[in-house]
């Protein structure tokens, strides 16, 4: 719909998108918008609520909880009503979140601030210590009997740990699938050819509500509890910490990352500190709710007609949005692989505008069924190359025709070819324009030669101008011709050539990964460079020879062996060594051995080192840097989008996990700095 320029009309308009997007999220377990593309919609109602007074009714989705309850269970009526939280998004607002409190309440207040879980919200009942009944939340005032479906999540305590137990306890929490295991799950529905779940809380939420509970018990479900909804004979309370040890006592999973905090600035750096590690976690966060901790304050501040006045929820930027999928292209890489991509209607996600975004290859493309004119998922979490997660087949215009992998270059037209048995696609031209100035840009890159000033539009500009053909013209390329182009002055052309200089001296497994030689990563270069000590030794070496060292195989070994064989690239070499190139290796000089007998694990993606040269930099140093995380490890160093499981094994191990800042302090030092403290002692248990 289009905004109309009437305030009443808008609103109607407003309240029915918002009202069916409610049905499509909480009732079909199938939304058709982000979390902040919903958001958006109600914020803009409630500020046309707010300007207009007389316009807000009582059926109003600014002032009603979720939605009606599916006719695919029985009803529940909850005894207390299962309310929403308003949110804000930054330090400002949680202020003035702080400051319309203080026209109901005085004195000091003390926060317990608890990560947003991004689930399903359920309300747990038992009954003389026995679970009789589990519900959704549904509108708030009645949800679904799920009980057989909660009754298979085994972290949901069938009898309560406490002697007596009350008479009767109601709890409110959080059912989620870890990431791990929603990892698995779309594998298995992968090789199944099955449509693929397109987050962990659409995979919660469909397994939660399946009929046949037998479905729901193979899925691997978690919950985290959060809140007590009413207890007959309990103990008396008077903190919200104290409600959270008291459930922790009886048997429930209480989150270990719950902290009280006596202001809004502490609370808002614990928000800081979680949205930058919330991939450190095994489950999906979206946020952190923040809390009054006296339950007697929370008596005075009371509730609107939704959402309690002594609760908000700090939300995270999106790292999930919809937007249009209006084209896919086809790029192609330095090895000549040719990669899908979706050009998109730009949209803000995971800090950034993102307009492309990957589709990976042929295989990816086929299963999720994207096709141009979807409104798809964009996914961008941190710094890692923006995805496309699936598309809303719920609003998918009629006769949009599969897409098929084009079947030649959209560079130079030679044919794209995959190869049997893989699932890429390349393009066999090794003189397309598109490869040769794909080489260059990676032969300079920064985990390779690290060449300033080789970026890819310095290098199309570059050929344009006649200046490089290939890699190995950058030694020899004239810099007064670079001098006459405009955008280059006297000090850009001075930093190019110390740039170039420099880089001669690189080490002989920089020079490996700058060849591009298809199958040999970061990694593999490092192996071969320690192995044979000089470029000229792994060109002469035959394929058994190359596969036997650790790590190698047949797979890299053949490609290796292909690459040397081939006069274009004996070629290339010679004109490098020519330069000045340095082919001994590996160049490493002598580091003190701090890091004797720890061991530190890489994982996901640092800003300033590869991974490689992270895990290089640790054996330099008299470290290892094994794969896996085991009781032996010292630390685990994650990047943005760490691997899930590593950083769950780390948790239950208890090994250090640290930032890329704290990396760089170890490799110094070889100690690791005392751990940070975030706020003051947590209010649950550890």
């Amino acid at each position: 719909m289009t905004c109309s320029g009437n305030p009443a009309e808008r609103a109607d308009e407003l309240r029915a998108q918002i009202e069916h997007h409610n049905v499509r999220y909480h009732q079909l377990d199938d939304p058709e918008v982000g979390d902040a593309d919903y958001d958006a919609l109600v914020r803009e109602l409630a500020v046309i609520e707010e300007t207009h007074p007389d316009l807000v009714t009582a059926a109003s989705p600014t002032q009603k909880v979720g939605a009606a309850p599916s006719t695919l269970f029985a009803p529940v009526e909850h005894r207390t009503r299962m309310m929403s939280l308003d949110n804000v998004t930054s330090l400002e607002e949680l202020l003035a979140w702080g400051k319309r409190m203080e026209r109901f309440i005085s004195g000091d207040v003390d926060f317990v601030a608890e990560l947003k879980i991004d689930g399903v919200a359920i309300s747990l009942l038992y009954e003389h210590g026995t679970l009789v009944r589990a519900a959704t939340r549904g509108d708030g005032g009645v949800g679904e009997d799920v009980t057989a479906n909660v009754a298979t999540v085994s972290v949901v305590p069938e009898r309560l740990a406490l002697d007596p137990p009350p008479p009767s306890l109601e709890v409110r929490g959080e059912v989620y699938m870890p990431t791990s295991a929603f990892e698995e799950l779309n594998k298995r529905q992968a090789a199944e050819e099955g449509r693929l779940f397109a987050n962990p809380r659409n995979a919660a939420a469909g397994s939660l509500r399946q009929k046949d509970a037998r479905i729901t018990a193979g899925r691997r479900l978690g919950f985290w509890v959060y809140q007590i909804g009413h207890v007959e004979s309990g103990p008396a309370f008077t903190r919200h910490a104290g409600t959270l040890e008291y459930l922790g006592a009886a048997g429930f999973p209480v989150n270990p990352e719950v902290r009280v905090m006596g202001t809004l600035d502490d609370v808002h750096a614990f928000c800081r500190h979680w949205q930058q590690h919330r991939h450190d976690l095994d489950y999906e966060i979206d946020g952190v709710v923040v809390k009054v901790d006296d339950l007697a304050q929370r008596s005075e501040l009371g509730a609107t007609s939704k959402a309690p006045r002594w609760a908000i929820a700090y939300k995270f930027p999106p790292e999930e949005r919809t937007t249009l999928l209006k084209d896919i292209e086809v790029s192609i890489g330095p090895s000549g692989r040719a990669t899908p991509f979706a050009v998109l209607e730009p949209v803000f996600v995971g800090g950034s505008t993102v307009g492309v975004a990957t589709l990976h290859n042929e295989d990816q493309v086929r299963l999720k069924d994207v096709r141009v004119g979807d409104t798809v998922i964009v996914r961008k979490a941190g710094d890692v190359i923006p995805e496309v997660v699936g598309p809303m087949l719920s609003v998918r215009p009629e006769g949009l025709p599969e897409w098929h992998f084009p079947p030649t270059c959209p560079s130079c037209s030679s044919p794209l070819v995959r190869l049997e048995g893989a699932s890429d696609t390349y393009c066999v031209n090794v003189d397309c324009p598109a490869r040769v100035a794909r080489r260059i840009e990676h032969f300079a890159a920064r985990f390779a030669m690290d060449i300033e000033g080789f970026g890819e539009k310095s290098v199309l500009l570059f050929i344009s101008r006649g200046l490089l053909r290939d890699a190995a013209d950058i030694y020899t390329m004239d810099l007064e011709e670079v001098r006459a182009i405009e955008r280059y002055g006297d000090t850009s052309v001075a930093n190019l050539a110390r740039a170039i200089e420099s880089s001669k001296q690189r080490p002989l497994a920089n020079l490996l990964a700058a060849l591009a030689i298809p199958h040999l990563g970061g990694t593999g270069s490092q192996v071969l460079a320690r192995a044979f000590g000089h470029l000229d030794r792994i060109m002469a070496a035959p394929v058994e020879e190359l596969a036997a060292a650790e790590g190698i195989g047949p797979t890299i070994a053949a490609s290796v062996r292909a690459f040397f064989d081939d006069q274009r690239n004996q070629d290339l070499v010679a004109r490098l060594r020519e330069a000045g190139v340095n082919f001994n290796g590996p160049a490493a000089p002598d580091q003190p051995q701090v890091l004797a007998g720890l061991a530190i694990v890489v994982t996901g993606t640092l800003e300033r080192w590869s991974r490689e040269a992270a895990e290089e930099a640790v054996k330099a140093r008299g470290g290892k840097s094994p794969g896996s995380v085991s009781k032996k490890t010292t630390a685990v160093v994650a990047g943005d989008a760490p691997g899930a499981a590593k950083i769950t094994k780390a948790a239950a191990l208890g090994v250090r996990v640290i930032d890329e800042a704290t990396f760089e302090q170890l490799l110094e030092t070889g100690e690791l700095p005392p751990r940070p403290a975030v706020a003051s002692e947590p209010a649950g248990p550890e």
